[in-house]
């Protein structure tokens, strides 16, 4: 079948990005079918190109039997028609017989026709599939094409478009023809006619990659980026803490003069950014996050719902809350606080404890320097390093009849991360199932064993009868058992009982 195959197939893996070999393995396939609708088989079809693909030849395989016998006209051929074709055949031999595709009813090759249109629809559709799915997540460049009524905007991204939603639009943007346009991949999915790539200008995750584009410390692993809040066309904050002491991650983030953080809001249409410096305790990361006010001090009304109240100069006030509240919403959302500004006028005619604010600023400890930036442990957001500094509360919070947690010889961090929890005593502690203190996020498994061998070895622990049945714990872990169990379900050690 001598044609233009090979600039067919040339020109499909150029301009439809179709792989050369799934093309001509869909013409393999093609060729086949119409064999089979023909002859009612297609195992002995052989298919073959020439080195340069400019043609494909169909030929049967038959094997040779004898004229004597019946045989089958589609799969074998008697010896004398095969020694027409080639003299030194004998009976077994194979021959290769070249097939006109001319023979072949119009049927099928209208049904061969079809099937490659569809075959080579679904080949574009799933390679352009993969190819964007890679991309899912990722920044792309495209180029304004058109925007259709309902006001979403269509991005020439390569081989085929992106949708750049309305709801996905930044207000402060407007584009024309052939604008170049950096996006957030945010959605790849196969569509009726194609692939539905689905783009952001919104997205938090477009500041992320911005910031990993311009800032080289961040690329690095050196910088970590731990939130992104963002009201888009509007104002973005981010915490960032620095793995490096030698490093100041806010002044990397802003670069010289500026000059860095400028060049990623210029991305982003003039968007404010602010840049803040992450910290684990929870005082000074809301002083940090109400940026770029100057925070005098920050109070906690309820650590329990994470309440808490900033006080501001009266020339700061308006500027921490921001336009219509958007600096402290955005504060609230990137500290996971309930954050309420006042005035040092406005916060006394709450009239708050000084008893109860002297107890909810001692979980923490207040901060000796603004903006002072702790040690980043990796995890978010944890009241951790911050307690380090935190005073020890008093033992008035303890029962009489209970053995305080302060008496024993215990690392004061442990004491101030328990009493971050509400538990003061020996006895809270026994009393917290296993699920309960695995919930302690801030307490590592070494940590919670330390605590425990501390318990077991000062403590001698004797269980209340109940009902005539009595209590035991596990001398490992300190988890309630039973007189049936050979092992602890808490930390597996071998149980054995004896009667003294």
């Amino acid at each position: 079948m001598a044609t233009d195959l090979g600039d067919a197939i040339r020109s499909m893996v150029a301009e439809k990005n179709i792989s050369e070999e799934l093309v001509l393995n869909t013409i393999e396939e093609i060729l086949r079918a119409a064999y089979k609708r023909k002859f009612g088989t297609e195992e002995n079809a052989v298919i073959e190109f020439s080195e340069d693909f400019s043609s494909v030849e169909l030929s049967a395989r038959r094997k040779i039997v004898d004229d004597d016998n019946w045989y089958n006209e589609v799969t074998e051929i008697s010896l004398s028609d095969a020694k027409e074709i080639h003299e030194d055949c004998e009976i077994g031999d194979e021959l290769l017989i070249p097939v006109d595709l001319k023979e072949f009813d119009r049927i099928s090759v209208q049904s061969a026709k079809q099937r490659a249109h569809q075959s080579f629809r679904d080949i574009q559709k799933d390679t352009l599939y993969s190819e964007f799915k890679a991309k899912e997540g990722q920044l792309i460049i495209g180029y304004f094409r058109r925007q259709v009524p309902n006001g979403d905007i269509y991005v020439d991204i390569g081989s085929t478009e992106g949708l750049l939603p309305r709801r996905n639009q930044s207000s402060r943007e407007s584009y024309g023809t052939n604008d170049k346009i950096k996006c957030y991949v945010e959605n790849v999915e196969k569509a009726e006619r194609g692939v539905r790539v689905i783009l952001s200008r919104t997205h938090t995750e477009l500041i992320r990659h911005l910031f990993e584009v311009e800032i080289p410390e961040i690329a690095q692993n050196q910088i970590d980026i731990i939130k992104i809040v963002r009201e888009a066309g509007y104002r973005s904050k981010v915490a960032v803490a620095s793995r490096n002491d030698e490093i100041d991650p806010v002044g990397a983030c802003v670069g010289l003069k500026g000059n860095r953080i400028q060049t990623i809001m210029s991305e982003i249409e003039g968007e404010k950014i602010d840049v803040l410096r992450y910290d684990t305790n929870p005082l000074n990361y809301i002083r940090n996050a109400l940026s770029p006010a100057q925070v005098k001090d920050v109070v906690v009304l309820d650590r329990n719902i994470f309440h808490a109240v900033a006080i501001v100069d009266e020339s700061q006030l308006s500027l921490a809350i921001g336009k219509q509240g958007l600096n402290v919403r955005l504060a609230n959302k990137l500290v996971d606080w309930i954050i309420d500004v006042k005035t040092q006028a406005q916060f006394n005619e709450m009239d708050i404890a000084t008893e109860a604010r002297t107890r909810a600023e001692s979980f923490f400890g207040q901060p000796e320097e603004f903006g002072e930036m702790q040690s980043f442990d990796g995890q978010f957001p944890v009241a951790e390093e911050g307690l380090a500094d935190a005073p020890v509360l008093e033992e008035s919070l303890v029962d009489e009849d209970e053995i305080a947690l302060s008496d024993l010889p215990m690392d004061a961090q442990l004491l101030q991360k328990l009493q971050f929890h509400d538990v003061y005593s020996v006895e809270e502690f026994i009393n917290l199932s296993e699920e309960e203190i695995a919930a302690f996020s801030d307490l590592s498994e070494e940590e919670i064993i330390e605590i425990k061998d501390t318990i077991n070895e000062y403590v001698d622990i004797v269980e209340d009868e109940d009902d005539g049945e009595t209590e035991y714990v596990c001398p490992s872990c300190g988890s309630a058992i039973t007189i049936d169990m050979t092992v602890c379900p808490s930390c597996g050690t071998g149980l054995a009982f004896e009667v003294e």
